[in-house]
This record gives structure tokens, sequence and C-alpha cells, in this order.
């Protein structure tokens, strides 16, 4: 073992597995890019971006922790979002 080294099983790491999820088709309707992190509420984006919001409340984005999706001005893409977890007052 190598100091540091992280040794993980074979096999794909599974982001997310078993927690309600949603796809949504969004468009940035706006003129400038946005990005949207990992933990981000997004019922609560940009209002530039078009999608159907009562769908999203509730849900973050189904990617990596620390990550961020790009949506260039005008561009449309399907995403999948995940139920946030933890208390939710």
């Amino acid at each position: 073992m190598i100091p540091g080294e992280i040794i993980t099983q074979d096999g794909e790491i599974i982001l997310n597995a078993g927690r309600p999820s949603v796809k949504l088709s969004v468009t940035n309707a706006g003129d400038r890019p946005i990005q949207v992190g990992s933990h981000y509420h997004f019922f609560e984006t940009n209002p530039a971006l078009q999608f159907d919001r009562q769908k999203a409340r509730g849900m973050r984005l189904d990617i990596a922790a620390g990550t961020a999706v790009r949506f260039e001005p005008g561009q449309s893409r399907e995403v999948t979002l995940v139920a946030l977890m933890g208390k939710l007052d």
C-alpha cells in the first residue's frame, strides 16, 4: 500500500441508489450560461431555466458531489433529479 492510496472494490459506484428520482427536460431561455451545483435545490434555480418546477420541488441533480451542470443559452437537455435528504422543514 502507498501512503494515501485508496483501494476500491471492482465494479461501478452507483450514486443515490434507491432514492426517488425524476427526469426533466430543461431549457436555458436566457442569454447567459447558467451553472447548477450538485446540492442546489433545483426548484430554486435561475428563472431563465424552463422546466416543470413542481416536479423539481425537493429535488437536486443526480450528479457526484462537488460537480455541476452548465446550461448554455438556448440549450435544452434532459437531467435526472433525486430527492434531497435530511430534515426538510
